[in-house]
């Protein structure tokens, strides 16, 4: 088994956290409308090109979510993530870098605030 890349661990998610990871071109949105309601949201990941964008949730939130599109990380499985205060590697980097106090987005909020930006969306495709 080869060592991660610098920069980067592989950590287990469904312990301290799950991540709800959404296509960006939700993700970016729901943060902004997180942004306007929250102090500080959970920490929040994007990688890959910005294709995808992954939200830190209660344990417990990926084996209860049902939304259609949105992938899950919890108990099971394992997910790359960078060092707080690191440089982006890999492709990966923090949108909101984890608090060091363990704050998490709430669930029932997160939802909220991606139907509130899907909306917003498609009000701007229609106008």
């Amino acid at each position: 088994m080869g060592a991660e890349p610098p920069g980067v661990a592989l950590l287990p998610a469904g312990t301290a956290w799950d991540v709800l990871i959404l296509p960006s071109r939700l993700g970016y949105p729901t943060l902004d409308v997180l942004t306007r309601v929250l102090d500080r949201p959970g920490p929040v990941l994007v990688d890959f090109g910005d294709e995808r964008t992954g939200f830190f949730v209660p344990p417990g939130t990926a084996a209860r979510w049902l939304g259609t599109g949105i992938r899950t990380a919890g108990r099971g499985t394992w997910i790359v993530v960078p060092y707080p205060g690191r440089l982006a590697s890999g492709g990966i980097r923090w949108l909101v870098p984890p608090d060091g106090a363990g704050t998490l987005t709430d669930p029932s909020l997160l939802e909220l605030a991606m139907h509130e930006a899907a909306a917003e969306r498609a009000g701007d495709e229609d106008g």
